[in-house]
């Protein structure tokens, strides 16, 4: 491969593009990535349908937050590395503020009707993560073998939910896939171009792994932020799938250890529901509730840029090998495992932590049911059932 320096805009465009979805995009992951198809692919058509596929395909591979990595590529393709930073920053930081200030505020949140919204946000989580279960499954799923992978993906993560059992069932996907998924077959366009070549993607691949084993290593034995970022690090790190596909990653990094309490961690992840931007964010909030001195602004910002850092890392290093592998069916296949063991770890998510920590009683029952309808069948933005599910659980609580 011979790496271009030729970019076909400046970071100026890129970053006023990704503020307004940083702005405007609602409703989690997996409609980010329709925001950004129709945003860069139909109107601005800085990228091409079979460019936009390889992309996404890639982000969909590789562990970390898919729609930020997706965004990251599109703004690295169009104005350099200047141009990738600026869309992760205009895409991350109004929903990175947001968070951060419903974490200051939240502290406040006592007595019934407090708590009331507390659940209700909890109910959200249930309603939204079934949505994008049900989701992927459609578009992930499409066949009885991967149906079955995703489901023995799924009692695979139910019986264990550590973060090894995760990634040993992205590895047995990506294993079984050209078995499984042998009909499946890459699609074929020109290749993109990029402002560098394989040295420096080896060079890039090789600090996300350097990192990685310090954080598993090293860092764990240090204290203060150190420890903090090491635990984000990590997360960001082994999650394949991103989006929801972080909390019981998260939990075990953040609930576990005693930092944050469960309480604390479902208000936030429901608040995050409510948002536009990417779901990482989620860090920002819980940065801020880190006790003493590694809590506030310190321990959001921290907590921020380690948990997005490994795959940015991850997604910039491998693009230019990705260019050789996109077109080939063996790839596509080994992908298609890999996305329907995702489906299973969300599954399973689904029932545990989701659903165990929010739906107590038959009330909680209806009221997320009521949500998951609303979203699924009348289209109901993501914000309205914010509203639908707080409403119907303080009612609950003070009537």
């Amino acid at each position: 491969m011979t790496p271009s320096s030729r970019t076909q805009g400046h970071a100026g465009e890129v970053g006023a593009a990704f503020l307004k979805l940083g702005l405007m995009s609602f409703g989690g992951p997996i409609a980010h990535l329709g925001y950004f198809r129709r945003e860069f692919v139909d109107r601005r058509r800085w990228l091409d349908e079979e460019h936009f596929g390889q992309l996404l395909a890639l982000c969909q591979f590789l562990p970390g937050p898919a729609s930020s990595q997706l965004g990251f590529s599109i703004g690295l393709l169009r104005a350099g590395w200047l141009g990738a930073l600026a869309a992760f920053v205009a895409f991350t930081l109004p929903s990175a503020v947001l968070m951060f200030a419903f974490g200051a505020w939240s502290h406040h949140l006592a007595g019934a009707w407090g708590q009331g919204v507390v659940h209700g946000l909890k109910l959200v989580a249930v309603a939204v993560v079934a949505q994008g279960v049900l989701g992927m499954a459609r578009n992930l799923t499409p066949d009885a073998p991967r149906a079955l992978m995703a489901a023995a993906a799924a009692g695979l993560i139910a019986i264990s939910a550590s973060s090894a059992m995760q990634l040993g069932v992205v590895v047995g996907g990506a294993l079984l896939g050209p078995w499984i998924c042998s009909r499946v077959v890459a699609r074929q366009g020109e290749t993109f171009s990029l402002p560098y070549g394989r040295r420096s993607g080896a060079l890039l691949i090789g600090a996300y792994a350097v990192l990685l084993v310090f954080a598993l290593t090293i860092a764990t034995h240090l204290a203060g932020l150190w420890q903090i970022a090491a635990a984000f690090y990590r997360t960001g790190a082994l999650v394949f799938g991103g989006g929801h596909v972080v909390l019981p990653l998260l939990k075990q990094a953040i609930v576990d250890p005693g930092w944050i309490d469960n309480d604390t961690f479902f208000t936030g992840y429901g608040a995050a529901q409510a948002l536009p931007g990417p779901m990482f964010t989620l860090s920002a909030f819980l940065g801020e509730h880190l006790p003493g001195a590694q809590g506030g602004v310190r321990g959001a910002v921290v907590s921020l840029l380690a948990i997005f850092l490994p795959g940015l890392l991850a997604v910039s290093g491998c693009l230019p090998f990705w260019r050789a592998l996109a077109a080939r069916d063996s790839a596509a296949r080994m992908l298609a495992g890999v996305n329907a063991a995702v489906v299973g770890i969300l599954a399973a998510a689904l029932y545990n932590p989701v659903w165990v920590s929010a739906v107590r009683d038959g009330k909680d029952f209806a009221i997320a049911l009521v949500a998951f309808v609303l979203l699924v069948a009348a289209r109901w933005s993501a914000l309205a059932i914010v509203v639908w599910c707080v409403v119907a659980s303080v009612l609950g609580v003070v009537v």
